[in-house]
């Protein structure tokens, strides 16, 4: 728990090698996708390998609205190192741990009763396909309930400022995932398979998580507590960060579920495929940048208001320039890229959509910097808005611009979400003006009386 004492470049050293860590974490998987692909598709066929994209989003997007209290786990276990409070950081983490669960359990009921509803709009006329469709979807629901147990695990590491155990447990998982997708589908095996044995991995990932959290953080009772002050506490902080979560269920994964309803799993596949590289633009980038949530969360229980700005003055640099070049790098790239990845006919269809999604990833990774910093000051409600504002927008526009321009279509309404979340510089700017009172833990009642 221990975390005074360290000179500004043991802290510099240590932010930018859990930064790294974060990137290697997010660039694992768009890579994994990139090798895997081609021969997913050339076994599975074009619809199954849509049915393993729907699935893959209803999972991960019932994950993100389930495990949305996970923000407000990294603050306060930050927040209480800082303090040098082990009990609190515990009970934290168990009232947290009890949130999950239960979310996910109602998140996982309202996914399998939308299963038939679901299938039948994704897959026209092919009764074996629409069954394989809605049992993936069903093993989805098991799959989110594991997935939201093992990311309340992985945010501890994270409020630890551990990122290295996390990422590569993480790592280890979606690589075992991608294998065995592909093993099974050499096989003759289909998207069943698949997901089957992606819950047995996800078990797996819990267990060694859970071994690793006591190994870093100490005796910890890993089981939900209904404490009520912890609750309360986590609560009034990640119910914002839980709307939060819904809207990146919006940004991050509901395309992919709104074309598959319109267009069909065919068309969901070339989308989707697009959509998973481009946006590791964004994800590479917030990936690095999460570092900024747990070691702010930290600092400003201790450190003066000058050393914060400054640090959140560079990091607003270089957030900027990377989200610029790596975006460029895309756009500039992208169609060899496609060409030599999935061939001629493929890349012809698919160039203008990962342009489309390129740019609007550029745009949406230009936030990161207030993102993070802005949620370590308590400013969660403002962060909130503008997601929500943000997310609304594109899903208003997406539904009537996939049905009248296809993929096209879709991509374009992803335009409007960087540009409305870019907006949360201005309070952050705000903020960075404003003198706040030099006591540990001022800086935070500040910034939730304000927010």
């Amino acid at each position: 728990m221990i975390c005074r004492g360290l000179t500004s470049t043991d802290r510099r050293k240590g932010a930018l090698r859990n930064g790294a860590f974060g990137v290697l974490e997010y660039a694992a998987q768009p890579l994994g996708i990139v090798l895997a692909a081609p021969c997913l598709l050339r076994h599975l066929g074009t619809a199954q390998f849509g049915v393993w994209v729907i699935a893959s989003a209803a999972v991960s997007g019932g994950n993100t609205v389930s495990s949305g209290f996970g923000d407000a786990a990294i603050r306060y276990v930050a927040m209480y190192r800082g303090r040098e409070n082990h009990a609190a950081a515990e009970q934290a983490i168990r009232a947290t741990l009890a949130i999950n669960l239960v979310l996910s359990g109602l998140v996982a009921v309202a996914l399998w009763l939308l299963v038939p509803f679901v299938a039948d709009r994704a897959i026209h006329g092919n009764e074996l396909l629409r069954a394989s469709c809605a049992t993936s979807l069903r093993i989805g629901c098991l799959l989110l309930v594991v997935r939201s147990v093992d990311s309340v695990l992985g945010c501890v590491l994270r409020a630890f400022e551990r990122y290295g155990p996390a990422v590569w447990i993480s790592t280890c998982f979606r690589s075992a995932v991608l294998v065995a997708a592909v093993a099974m589908s050499m096989l003759g095996r289909g998207v069943v398979a698949i997901m089957a044995a992606t819950l047995i991995l996800a078990l797996l990932s819990v267990v060694i998580q859970g071994i690793t959290v006591q190994a870093v953080a100490g005796r910890i009772l890993l089981l939900p507590s209904f404490e009520s002050a912890p609750l309360k506490q986590i609560v009034n902080f990640g119910s914002f960060s839980w709307l939060q979560g819904l809207c990146a269920v919006a940004i991050g994964q509901a395309d992919r579920l709104i074309v598959g309803i319109a267009l069909g799993a065919s068309a969901v596949a070339v989308y989707g495929l697009c959509a998973q590289v481009a946006q590791s633009i964004h994800g590479t980038i917030a990936a690095g940048f999460h570092v900024l949530f747990p070691h702010f969360s930290r600092r400003i229980e201790s450190d003066s208001p000058e050393e914060i700005r400054g640090a959140v003055k560079s990091a607003l640099r270089i957030n900027i320039a990377a989200a610029a070049l790596v975006g460029a790098l895309f756009v500039l790239f992208g169609r060899p890229i496609l060409l030599q990845w999935m061939g001629l006919e493929f890349s012809r269809h698919a160039w203008p959509v990962f342009a489309t999604l390129s740019i609007a990833y550029a745009l949406f990774a230009m936030n990161v910097t207030a993102h993070y910093t802005l949620l370590a000051l308590g400013h969660v409600r403002v962060v909130t808005f503008l997601n929500i504002l943000a997310a609304g927008a594109m899903l208003a526009l997406m539904l009537p611009l996939a049905a009248r321009f296809g993929t096209e279509g879709a991509a374009s309404a992803r335009l409007v979400a960087g540009p409305i979340t870019c907006l949360l510089y201005l309070p952050l700017l705000r903020h960075m003006r404003a003198e706040f009172k030099k006591r540990p833990g001022a800086a935070v009642e500040a910034a939730l009386e304000n927010a």
